[in-house]
């Protein structure tokens, strides 16, 4: 059996390289010369082990001073000399300014934006690369997904019987398993080095006030609610303004005008300097375009469930103690009484005559009243912050026609995201 199988990989082996013989052979033709590649490894075997600069610098005295290596099956041009480089990269800058291929936004807004929540909750930030950290991020995207389902509706209301059942809610039961054990963790470690004249972050915060509050029978502070509320500063404080930024950024490829006034705007009142949260108030027609981001998008249309604490009535109806509450937000965001043409994306309906930004209109993204989300000023900020950011330093731009991009989002149960894309960040200075 082993003498066949070995013929079958040999042969396929002489096939692949046959094929990448002749496609590189094609290849080569037209680029600058080289020393011969080997199929699939390249000049790997030319390259002295720790000493690539010096490898490269004696294929510059052999080929002069431009020239090809292959990484692998990959070809690349090096260029030597400031002649050659003033030959390419000042004066033929635009064929020479490429960085690569565009990207998808998504993973680099969910590791910014759930660093700065890691950062508050436990005084802890991560590199991208960490494989605790992206294991958190899976379980957020996983919870709340999950949140957002059919399935996390029914078990919402069923949690009791279903708990223990079999089924697709399982994974997403999981997910949240992973994660309050992982909050559970940075609890225990908190505790251990906890200096109750010196809080480091919201976990200390809140360890602190418990003790402060332990002969209190009906206290808040308790450690039930430090692990719901630190897994909803996670879950809501990480997807909601990731989406939100995949979503605003989505928008402003499709109209590249408006992303252009908020460069402007951006350029006449920030400058050069890094962009701060009292800039948020000097510019208003950036705030416009987050309002109406926020609007549009319509990220969590159904909103959370509330939950009355006493008896009262509504138009004439009674609502009992303990009715569970729905408040439908995108039928705020989306109501034409408010905004007219809801369909249509449009930051001048947050703006006056002036160019100033309007007051009191109907926009809740965060909810209202006590249950109003508690993270939205930091939310507010963030978004400020990571736009304007981006669009001092790069004008966004996309591979697909600006028409094409279609701004209508996936739809679960319960939730809007984003169509995929990918996107190019182009340096503007």
């Amino acid at each position: 059996m082993l003498l066949p199988t070995a013929v079958i990989i040999l042969v396929l082996l002489a096939l692949v390289c046959t094929a990448w013989l002749k496609k590189a052979t094609k290849v080569q033709s037209l680029l600058p010369p080289g020393p011969s590649p080997l199929p699939l490894i390249g000049n790997i075997h030319h390259i002295t082990p720790g000493k690539f600069l010096v490898s490269l610098q004696k294929f510059q005295e052999k080929y002069g001073p431009v020239f090809t290596i292959y990484i692998g099956s990959k070809p690349t041009v090096v260029l030597c000399g400031y002649d050659l480089l003033k030959e390419t990269l000042i004066d033929q800058k635009d064929a020479f300014s490429g960085r690569g291929k565009p990207f998808d936004p998504t993973f680099l807004f969910s590791c910014a934006v759930s660093n700065i929540i890691c950062s508050i909750v436990f005084g802890k930030h991560y590199e991208y690369k960490d494989e605790r950290f992206l294991t958190l991020l899976r379980n957020i995207n996983g919870t709340l997904r999950f949140m957002n389902s059919s399935w996390g509706l029914i078990f919402y209301y069923f949690h009791g019987l279903l708990i223990n059942v079999p089924g697709p809610h399982q994974q997403g039961v999981h997910c949240l398993t992973d994660l309050k054990s992982f909050v559970k963790e940075r609890v225990k470690s908190s505790l251990k080095t906890l200096d109750v004249l010196s809080p480091r972050h919201f976990i200390d915060c809140f360890l602190i006030k418990m003790q402060q509050d332990k002969e209190n029978p009906d206290t808040e502070f308790h450690m039930e609610n430090l692990v719901s509320s630190t897994l909803n500063l996670f879950t809501a404080g990480t997807e909601t303004v990731s989406t939100t930024l995949r979503y605003g950024c989505l928008v402003l490829l499709k109209y590249q005008d408006i992303q252009g006034k908020i460069q402007k705007e951006i350029d006449q009142v920030i400058g050069d300097k890094c962009p701060s949260a009292e800039d948020r108030f000097k510019m208003p027609y950036t705030e416009a375009v987050i309002h109406e981001i926020q609007r549009f998008s319509d990220i969590v249309p159904t909103g959370l469930p509330h939950r009355t604490t006493e008896e009262t009535s509504v138009r004439g109806y009674v609502i009992p103690k303990d009715m569970d509450v729905l408040p439908l937000l995108t039928t705020v965001l989306k109501d034409p009484k408010y905004f007219p043409q809801p369909e249509m994306f449009s930051p001048e309906r947050f703006l006056d005559d002036q160019g100033a930004l309007k007051k009191g209109l109907a926009v809740l993204p965060f909810s209202a009243g006590r249950r109003q989300c508690p993270g939205e000023g930091l939310a507010r900020m963030e978004l400020f912050l990571f736009l304007t950011i981006l669009l001092q330093k790069f004008t966004l731009t996309t591979p697909v026609s600006p028409e094409d991009l279609d701004l209508t989002p996936e739809t679960s149960s319960a939730g809007h995201f984003p169509r995929y894309y990918k996107m190019s960040a182009i340096p503007r200075h």
